[in-house]
């Protein structure tokens, strides 16, 4: 009885580890249609000619983001993106006719002693409408042209967001559209109620931070024998919020956070071209299941709006928490290699909403120019895009994630490094921490532990965003403006962008190393996702890794354990045959 037992336990001990590596092997693959998209890896001497050429290129100091115009309007960034106050700046406009609300102070030292450090900043959490509606109508600093502020028009830059990526249980939707869906009402509103000029033909601007997430759809990664690959393993994700593959109910939503994100976008384009200074009354309630209609507005004027649809990672200089954050841990576990992705440099997604700032004022001018005319006078040569959603990339072919990988390891000569552990064993490990996390929430059972807040991001939803092939297609964002157009022009591929965030990195090593930057200054960081207020879709990818970091060597142990288990059996079969 004891021998059956045995053999029991060692031959279900070789299925699963027989079925984790087939379906590891699966997980890994990357399918021609991928294959097709980006046929060409990283190599080494890509990496040493990037290095010359950005080397030649880093004093040169022009940015795309500089050669557009300076307004002269107030702006009020929401979230506290670094990059689109830097170019703000670069481009000439008033520090003092620039407010930044967000949940912290910066951290930046170029912000806090640097090119910004005339800026206003001020700790506001959105989801307080009392808070939101304060900073609006707070008085803007008397240095500034503050006699005259009733006459300057608004744009906002709504960018503030909860990353409860992990999270895919509606039961837990409140959590994420609070900050979200309320959090981004009580913008519009406040913009609404505060933003308008005393010139009547001066339009408000709010440019909202979407996701290219809202166009990824859920699968299932534990696969059944016959299976080669998982459901949506390619996806091709564009703007047509009417194709088939765009995600509409919350079960086809790769998340929470993707969810709400959509249902705030819409508020958002719902929104364009509202006049009334007061609250709009919605056509539904918001509910735990957040199954909401968009908030109903007039067609008339005043408030222009559009979203841009990051396309996956926002990474780049500042304290990003995907590709940065790998060069401040440098020993990175990962199981997603393989995976096909496009990523967005942060000073192309600055761009991006510069562009559209840029476009809806000019739609507006040719509006006001042919009132002036005449109602009867032809249309202008540019079409309204307000109250679009864009999505937005960097230009060329994406890479994999271990291109991603390669660069930087090449770049830091290893002291970065990726070890590879299996990805269907870290599934099976979200899986079981979602339980207790799910369980820990039903039950309200507060005398159990929370979840690591390392570990918590490790649950079945970071693979709906990860471990799949994610190619964004921004062609409309590229046309030329009389197409209906952003105009936009990225500056920098993925891997430049990559070198760009290493040589940041360096500076602020050596910066920090001479004593001229306190630890409190140091934007360095390493703490993924969970909340995050800017530029911060890397939706806790690095920061899940870290926490698996943890975890990695038991892991390793059991494969090995496995593998020796298997090598036995094949040795007892083998005896047996003989």
């Amino acid at each position: 009885m004891s021998w059956f037992l045995s053999a029991l336990i060692v031959t279900l001990i070789a299925s699963l580890y027989t079925y984790i590596s087939s379906n590891d092997r699966k997980l890994w693959s990357i399918p021609r249609r991928a294959l097709e998209v980006s046929p060409r890896r990283v190599t080494e001497e890509d990496v040493m000619k990037l290095s010359e050429q950005m080397n030649e290129k880093k004093d040169n100091g022009k940015t795309v983001e500089s050669e557009l115009e300076k307004t002269g309007r107030r702006y009020i960034v929401v979230g506290g993106v670094s990059w689109i106050v830097i170019h703000l700046l670069q481009r000439g406009e008033n520090p003092k006719n620039i407010r930044v609300l967000d949940i912290r102070l910066p951290a930046r030292h170029d912000l806090k002693y640097g090119i910004g450090k005339d800026v206003e900043y001020m700790v506001v959490d959105i989801s307080d409408r009392e808070a939101v509606m304060a900073a609006f109508k707070a008085e803007w600093p008397t240095d500034a042209v503050s006699s005259l502020s009733k006459s300057i028009p608004l744009t906002i830059f709504h960018t503030a967001a909860n990353i409860r990526f992990y999270e895919r249980s509606s039961e837990l939707l409140p959590k994420s559209t609070r900050v979200n869906v309320d959090g981004t009402q009580n913008i519009i509103d406040a913009a609404l109620e505060f933003g308008a000029s005393s010139n009547p033909l001066d339009s408000t601007i709010l440019i909202y931070t979407s996701s290219g997430s809202v166009g990824v759809r859920a699968s299932r990664f534990l696969l059944w024998p016959w299976e080669n690959e998982p459901e949506n393993f390619v996806q091709y994700i564009n703007d047509d919020d009417d194709s088939p593959a765009m995600p509409k109910e919350h079960s086809h939503f790769f998340s929470n956070y993707a969810y709400s994100k959509y249902l705030a976008e819409k508020r958002v384009r719902k929104a364009d071209k509202y006049v009334s200074p007061t609250t709009p009354t919605s056509t539904s309630e918001l509910t735990s299941n957040s199954s909401v209609e968009a908030t109903s507005y007039p067609t008339s004027s005043r408030l222009r709006t559009g979203c841009i649809r990051p396309g996956n990672g926002v990474f780049g200089p500042g304290g990003d928490m995907l590709c940065g954050a790998y060069l401040v841990r440098k020993t990175n576990p990962t199981w997603i290699s393989n995976i096909v992705s496009h990523f967005v440099y942060v000073e192309n997604c600055a761009s991006a909403h510069l562009c559209y700032e840029r476009r809806l004022i000019e739609v507006e001018e040719q509006e006001q120019e042919r009132e002036r005319k005449g109602t009867l006078s032809p249309p202008g040569r540019l079409p309204d895009i307000g109250g679009q959603a864009f999505t937005i990339t960097d230009p060329g072919r994406p890479p994999t994630y271990g291109d991603v990988y390669f660069v930087l390891e090449a770049l830091t000569n290893g002291q970065t490094f990726f070890p590879e552990i299996s990805p269907t064993l870290m599934l099976m490990l979200a899986y079981v921490i979602e339980a207790y996390y799910l369980l820990r929430h039903y039950l309200k059972l507060s005398i159990l532990p929370p979840v690591n807040k390392d570990l918590v991001n490790l649950q079945p939803s970071l693979f709906n965003l990860t471990m799949v092939h994610l190619i964004f297609d921004d062609s409309r964002a590229r046309l030329d403006p009389e197409m209906g157009g952003l105009g936009y022009k990225s500056r920098h591929t993925t891997i430049e962008g990559l070198w760009k965030t290493w040589d940041a990195h360096g500076e602020e090593i050596k910066r920090w190393e001479q004593g001229k930057l306190n630890r409190s200054d140091n934007h360095i960081r390493s703490d993924g996702a969970g909340v995050s207020f800017g530029f911060s879709w890397g939706f806790g990818l690095v920061r899940a890794q870290r926490g698996v970091g943890k975890v990695v060597e038991k892991v390793r142990k059991v494969e090995d354990k496995m593998q020796e288990i298997e090598e036995k059996i094949e040795d007892v079969v083998e005896g047996a045959l003989n």
